[in-house]
């Protein structure tokens, strides 16, 4: 038996022909670690990126255990958001599909679409379940859904649940679900706050974390442009024009920030669509069918688009704004550079991003400095002199400046100022070593 493929799990035919159509030769790294232990019937948490293939990891072991015969909820799949939902049912029904004996049923049930409509459905229950945890909490509570049968629990995105409020329905959720649940958890970090969470549910969970080899696919070019006293607006119209991409992601931290950048951006003539979390259902549908149709060649999104949202064809990402959380600048830029292909990460930065920038470079970011000059990309050392600046410093030098905040004009006395400042941090990191002799 060929132990580096998929013959080794004893799959069903019809997941084995699956896994032949989807051309998956050999599991990952996180498939490796996840099915024995689904299969064993064991709880886990999975910490891993985007891009490991997490969401296969689960779902063979999963559908491999769902009893075709009893039409009754066996397993229950929640993720943050409906595009991430419905991305999950989708990789589903090109499992099951392989199965015309035994027809295994499997529901999305998502925000913005007719509850009533569900409801009505819900005579014969799914084998399984995906959806947000808003609208199964809901269809639960409305008697229509019946998750006491199900064994299988899997928690998708935990950590941006959390972020998104959404962990209070996994809960009411899993506290309708038997009391010998299966759970299964999966988080790109696993934050304190979502501890007690686990605690309650898991008892004695595996805990199994794949780092991908490198912090950032190798075939992906990062690049820093300084903004310089450049309009920020311009200076991204500019690159966008240079460009020419056949697809690019402009990322912004605040939902406000890109509605501003979207209508600046169509003033300017370019074919842009917006893609966060206050756009209404029927909207954030619309642009998902237009970003698949081609008919943008940007799209301005917050991180939300960053994670669970598999749009194709990405060649190049922009960083209007640095992610205040470093690790969605690895989800942000995991957009591109997908199958084998290249793509391109363009960061707009500013002096007062540097610390954020030193902690990019030492989590294994390479970066290439280029600014845009009259239409013209040229190489550029500043930001090297910035750092290398920054390292002669002494550390009396960087407190005495945090103390003194240097004036817009300088004024007479700010030098003594500093130099008093650094006087009185000498003075007392002596007394201290003097304490501690």
């Amino acid at each position: 038996m060929n132990k580096n493929n998929f013959t080794q799990y004893n799959f069903k035919s019809f997941i084995n022909n699956a896994i032949e159509e989807l051309r998956f030769s050999e599991p990952t790294e996180i498939q490796k670690k996840i099915i024995p232990l689904v299969l064993k019937g064991e709880n886990a948490i999975g910490q891993s990126q985007t891009g490991t293939g997490k969401t296969h990891s689960y779902l063979f072991p999963l559908l491999e255990s769902i009893n075709p015969n009893i039409q009754q909820v066996q397993a229950v799949i929640t993720a943050p958001t409906r595009e991430l939902a419905n991305q999950i049912y989708q990789e589903i029904l090109k499992i099951v599909k392989h199965d015309e004996e035994n027809k295994i049923s499997a529901k999305c049930y998502i925000g913005g679409t007719d509850k009533q409509r569900d409801i009505d459905k819900l005579k014969q229950q799914p084998h399984v379940v995906v959806g947000t945890p808003g609208r199964i909490n809901d269809l639960i509570n409305e008697q229509a859904l019946f998750v006491h049968t199900a064994s299988l629990l899997v928690v998708d995105e935990a950590d941006l649940m959390l972020d998104m409020g959404f962990l209070h329905d996994v809960d009411q959720i899993a506290g309708k679900m038997p009391k010998n649940l299966q759970m299964l958890v999966f988080s790109a970090t696993i934050p304190e706050k979502l501890k007690p969470f686990l605690k309650k549910y898991m008892e004695n969970p595996v805990f199994e974390q794949v780092q991908p080899q490198q912090r950032s696919a190798e075939n992906i070019e990062h690049i820093l442009v300084p903004l310089k006293s450049r309009v920020k607006i311009d200076l991204l119209t500019n690159i966008l024009n240079s460009y020419n991409p056949y697809l690019a992601i402009v990322f912004t931290n605040t939902k406000q920030m890109a509605d501003q950048v979207t209508d600046q951006l169509l003033e300017r003539g370019l074919k842009v669509g917006r893609l966060h979390g206050d756009i209404s259902p029927r909207e954030r549908k619309k642009v998902m069918k237009q970003i698949r149709n081609l008919d943008f060649q940007y799209i301005v999104a917050t991180d939300l688009a960053a994670r669970g949202i598999d749009i194709e064809g990405v060649s190049h990402i922009i960083n209007y704004e640095l992610p205040r959380d470093l690790d969605f600048y690895i989800h942000r830029t995991g957009r591109t550079a997908r199958a084998g292909n290249k793509g391109l990460a363009v960061t707009i930065y500013e002096p007062s991003d540097e610390d954020a920038l030193i902690r990019l470079d030492k989590m294994g970011i390479e970066f290439s400095y280029l600014d845009l000059q009259h239409g013209n990309w040229v190489e550029t050392t500043e930001r090297n002199r910035r750092k290398n600046r920054t390292k002669t410093a002494t550390d009396e030098e960087v407190k005495a400046r945090q103390l003194v905040r240097k004036p817009q004009k300088v004024k007479p006395g700010y030098k003594k100022k500093m130099e008093v400042q650094r006087e009185q941090i000498k003075r007392r990191e002596r007394k201290m070593k003097n304490r501690k002799k």
